[in-house]
């Protein structure tokens, strides 16, 4: 009795540090990536402009890949649009620019 006490203990301890690391893990993850809604818009702007290109939280579920510049695109004929994030003083913060795929048109 005393040994199965013993494994029943060990598997809780496991278990119990088991869920300690995801949570550190899910933690960490969720601070990896700067939230748009958590700072001024130049805060943001200055973020991409520093970066280069940057992925940013912009609402509860939701994420966007800002660039500073077209030469972050990967296509070959890169085309950038502004983009817009809510920032904490603006709902609409141009916070940088996003890649967009020309279109050819023909008869």
């Amino acid at each position: 009795m005393v040994y199965g006490q013993r494994i029943a203990t060990a598997l809780a301890c496991g278990v119990v540090l088991s869920c300690a690391a995801a949570a550190l893990v899910s933690e960490a993850d969720a601070q990896a990536r700067p939230d748009t809604r958590k700072m001024t818009c130049a805060q943001a702007q200055a973020l991409v402009k520093q970066r280069g290109e940057v992925v940013m939280t912009t609402g509860a579920n939701t994420f966007e890949r800002f660039i500073s510049s077209a030469r972050y695109c990967y296509s070959r004929t890169p085309l950038t649009v502004p983009s817009y994030a809510p920032t904490k003083d603006n709902k609409q913060c141009p916070v940088g620019k996003r890649c967009r795929q020309s279109r050819r048109f023909t008869d």
